[in-house]
C-alpha cells in the first residue's frame, strides 16, 4: 500500500541563500557558495560556513546559539504556514522531526575552557543547550507545539531519516501535520573531528573527480511542512503537486565509518525506496547523489547507481552531487537536497555537478549533469543519504502535476 508524504510549504537557509530564485540560479548553473578557510593544525581546509553576523539573535534568551538562530533564520519564511497547521489541527497534534548532528557544541566547548582556566563553568551553563532535540524544543517553544518531537542524530543521513519517522508517525496516527528537516553547523569541534579522520580536503570538494580528495564541511537549516492527505488550505502554490511517495531505508553493518565498498547498501536503499513507491528505476528523472567527494563514497555510490539504473536500461539518468556548490551539510544534507530536487520538478531544471571536469576511469560511468543542463516534463527524483555506520536512506519526490 502506498503511503506518501504531501509537501505544503518548505524553506531553506545554506551557503547558496535562501532566496530560492537565486538558489535555483547557482544549483542550475553550477555556481558555487563562498566558502571560509580555517586553519585546522595548521592545514588551511575550506567550509561552506554562514556568517554568524548575518543572523538575527534568538528572543528567547534560552534558546539563542548559532544553530537556533540558522534554524529561526530558515522558518521565518514558512511561519505563517506553521501557524496555520497549529491553528487548524491543534498544537498538540503537530509532530516534529528533525535532523541534526551539533546542537550545542560551541556552548560546551566554551564551557570547558572556561572549567579548564577557572575552575568552574560559567554562570547558567547547563548540559542542555547540547541535547540532542535542543533545536526541536526551540521550534515546539517558538509555535506553542505540544505535540511529539522526534531528533534523529544518524550522521550524514539524519534528516533523511526524519523524514522517514514523519512519515510512519502520520500513518500511525500520532500526528495529523509534520515539521521535518534537519539544521547542522560546520563547528570547529565538528571540523576538527572530520579532519581527524583525513576525510577533509584542503581545496572545495571535487565529487566524482578522478582528482577528490575528501569533503566540505557546511551549514545549513531546511524545514517542510507535511501531510499524509493533500491539505489545500496550507498548500502554497510553489508545492502543488509536490509528494514523497518513495521511501527507503537500509543498513550495511559493515564498519563505523567507511561505507561498504560494493554499494550494496546504497543500492537495496534506492531499492527500496522504488519498491515503496510502485516504480521503475527507469522512471526517475534525476538523482541527487550523496557525493562526498571522498575516495569511498564516490567509488561505491557511482557502483551503486550503474548497477540499478543500468538493470533498466537507464544509466544515463541524470545525476548530481550539489555538496560542491553547498559544502555537506551532515545532518541537514538530506532534507536540503529533497528541496533541491522540489525545486527542480517544479522548474524542469537540473542541479549542476561542479568538478574538475577529470572523470575517474576507475569509477563505473554515470551521467553528471552539465551546468545548465535541462530535464522535459520531470516527474520524478530520487534524493541518498548515505551515513556513517551504513546508515543509508534513499527518498523519492513526484511533481503530481507534470
Amino acid at each position: 500500500m502506498k503511503r506518501p508524504v504531501y509537501i505544503n510549504d518548505f524553506s531553506l537557509r545554506c551557503i547558496l541563500g535562501s532566496d530560492e530564485a537565486l538558489v535555483l540560479d547557482s544549483l542550475t548553473n553550477g555556481k558555487r557558495g563562498t566558502f571560509t578557510m580555517y586553519d585546522v593544525a595548521g592545514v588551511m581546509r575550506p567550509a561552506a560556513t554562514i556568517d554568524p553576523a548575518t543572523l538575527a539573535p534568538v528572543p528567547e534568551q534560552k534558546f539563542d546559539n548559532r544553530v537556533n538562530r540558522l534554524s529561526q533564520a530558515a522558518f521565518s519564511a514558512i511561519e505563517n504556514t506553521i501557524r496555520k497547521a497549529v491553528e487548524k489541527f491543534g498544537a498538540d497534534r503537530v509532530g516534529i522531526f528533525l535532523g541534526s548532528c551539533d546542537n550545542g557544541s560551541e556552548a560546551s566547548m566554551a564551557a570547558l575552557k572556561c572549567f579548564k582556566e577557572t575552575g568552574a563553568f560559567p554562570e547558567g551553563y547547563i548540559l542542555d543547550y547540547q541535547r540532542a532535540d535542543f533545536p526541536a524544543q526551540f521550534i515546539a517553544q517558538r509555535f506553542g507545539i505540544t505535540g511529539m518531537l522526534s531528533v534523529h542524530s544518524t550522521a550524514c543521513a539524519s534528516s533523511a531519516s526524519a523524514f522517514v519517522s514523519a512519515r510512519n508517525n502520520l500513518y500511525a496516527g500520532n500526528c495529523d501535520v509534520a515539521i521535518v528537516g534537519g539544521i547542522d553547523i560546520a563547528s570547529l569541534s565538528v571540523i576538527l573531528g572530520f579532519a581527524s579522520l583525513e576525510a577533509m580536503s584542503d581545496k572545495p570538494t571535487n565529487p566524482f573527480s578522478a582528482n577528490r580528495s575528501g569533503l566540505t564541511l557546511g551549514d545549513a537549516a531546511v524545514f517542510f511542512v507535511v501531510t499524509k492527505e493533500p491539505s489545500a488550505d496550507l498548500c502554497t502554490a510553489k508545492c502543488e503537486g509536490l509528494k514523497v511517495v518513495g521511501f527507503g531505508e537500509s543498513a550495511d553493518a559493515d564498519h563505523i565509518t567507511a561505507p561498504r565498498a560494493d554499494g550494496e547498501g546504497a543500492y537495496q536503499a534506492m531499492k527500496a525506496a522504488l519498491n515503496d513507491a510502485g516504480l521503475d528505476a527507469s522512471q526517475i528523472g534525476y538523482v541527487n547523489l550523496h557525493g562526498t567527494g571522498t575516495e569511498l563514497n564516490d567509488a561505491m555510490e557511482s557502483r551503486a547507481i550503474n548497477r540499478l539504473f543500468g538493470e533498466a536500461n537507464h544509466a544515463d539518468v541524470p545525476v548530481s552531487s550539489t555538496k560542491a556548490l553547498t559544502g555537506h551539510t551532515l545532518g541537514a544534507a538530506g532534507a536540503l537536497e529533497l528541496a533541491f530536487c522540489c525545486m527542480a520538478l517544479k522548474n524542469d531544471v537540473l542541479p549542476a555537478h561542479l568538478f574538475d571536469g577529470v572523470v575517474d576511469p576507475k569509477l563505473p560511468p554515470v551521467h553528471l549533469v552539465k551546468p545548465g543542463e535541462t530535464a522535459k516534463d520531470l516527474k520524478y527524483c530520487m534524493s541518498n543519504s548515505f551515513a556513517f555506520g551504513g546508515c543509508n536512506v534513499s527518498l523519492i519526490v513526484e511533481n503530481g502535476l507534470a
